[in-house]
């Protein structure tokens, strides 16, 4: 399998690199060691070349994301530290948003404002390395997509920040730049007419939804912690079916934590027929494998086998399949699990 890495996701790591968490600062648990922990099982398994990608142009992004907040996000932390040359030994976090009845169609001037404009919440710090660790990761996505077409049977786009909460014009979530809508976006620029997305991180991926909710171009299905309980909590329910010509575009099956992994391969298998029926052309993982659990934390209850299990069930769909990383707490069994998916497709697809 060809891997994309992002030489550069550590830079986006911050001074502190705290999010907000119930009232107080805590460090952030999507931090450089995730990367490193998969990078070094996909060597010591020798799962096949590790590349860096090409840069894709700026009007690549601008396919998924807003001009307006693409503007932001490249000089955010040089407008944070201009506000105070004290700034730069802190990261940013926003301090006010633009909730129901408030307007969003006109940028404050003031920086904390526009900072809130474009966040979700309060544990995404915007940090000096951001935009360049945002923006590689999104060169690995499109870089995998793009090899899809020039041949390769499956891909894995191996980044830091995460993408899937990210949505057209905010981030949230750990996420900046939504990866894998942009692997998807690129496939059809490339000249597809049907892909889909399969989201199997614990938490739903609301940004793509929110992405391709009213198209039908692009089928997005997620299995995911329901939204009352884990976040994003403001979406994923499953009469969430998409608008106008999206309709029937987008599945949504959120279960119970601590269901079980029965309960998880059953949706799988529901999730994997409504792929099949919808006969995309190629498809994108976003690959989370915070489905394990975490601690005292039962998330679904997955373990080791049950990812090569995955990545064989995908493997049989038959489809060209580009992986995008995207959760799961920094651990050993965090390569082991990222790479047991990656390697039962491998293995299956042959």
């Amino acid at each position: 399998m060809l891997t994309f890495y992002n030489e550069h996701h550590a830079q986006h790591a911050g001074r502190g690199h705290f999010a907000l968490d119930r009232g107080e600062l805590a460090p952030c648990s999507e931090k450089p060691e995730r990367v490193a922990i998969v990078l070094k099982e996909c060597e010591r398994r020798g799962l096949g070349a590790i590349v860096t990608p090409h840069g894709v142009p700026l009007m690549t992004l601008e396919r998924v994301h807003s001009p307006r907040y693409l503007h932001f996000l490249r000089n955010a932390w040089s407008e944070w530290i201009g506000l105070d040359p004290r700034h730069a030994g802190k990261d940013a976090l926003p301090r006010v948003w633009p909730v129901r009845t408030l307007r969003s169609d006109i940028e404050p001037d003031d920086f904390g404002a526009r900072l809130g404009l474009y966040s979700m919440d309060a544990g995404t710090p915007l940090t000096n390395g951001t935009w360049i660790a945002a923006k590689t990761g999104a060169d690995c996505a499109v870089n995998a997509a793009h090899a899809l077409q020039r041949g390769e049977r499956g891909t894995f786009a191996l980044t830091r920040p995460p993408g899937h909460h990210a949505g057209s014009d905010f981030f949230g979530g750990a996420c900046f730049l939504n990866n894998a809508a942009l692997a998807a976006q690129h496939l059809l620029d490339d000249g597809l007419e049907r892909v889909a997305i399969l989201d199997l991180d614990y938490h739903h991926g609301n940004g793509t939804q929110g992405i391709f909710y009213h198209r039908n171009d692009v089928l997005f299905v997620s299995i995911h912690a329901d939204p009352r309980v884990a976040y994003p909590f403001y979406l994923g329910h499953a009469d969430e079916t998409g608008s106008g010509a999206g309709l029937g575009y987008n599945t949504n099956i959120p279960l119970a934590p601590g269901c079980g992994s029965g309960a998880w391969f059953a949706a799988l298998e529901t999730a994997c027929l409504k792929i099949a029926m919808a006969r995309p052309q190629a498809l994108v993982v976003s690959l989370g494998v915070d489905t394990a659990a975490q601690g005292q934390d039962p998330r679904f209850g997955l373990q080791g086998g049950d990812f090569l299990r995955i990545g064989e069930r995908i493997a049989h769909l038959g489809l060209p399949t580009a992986f995008v990383f995207e959760g799961g707490k920094a651990g050993p069994e965090l390569g082991i699990h990222t790479v047991n998916v990656l390697e039962g497709y491998e293995t299956a697809a042959e």
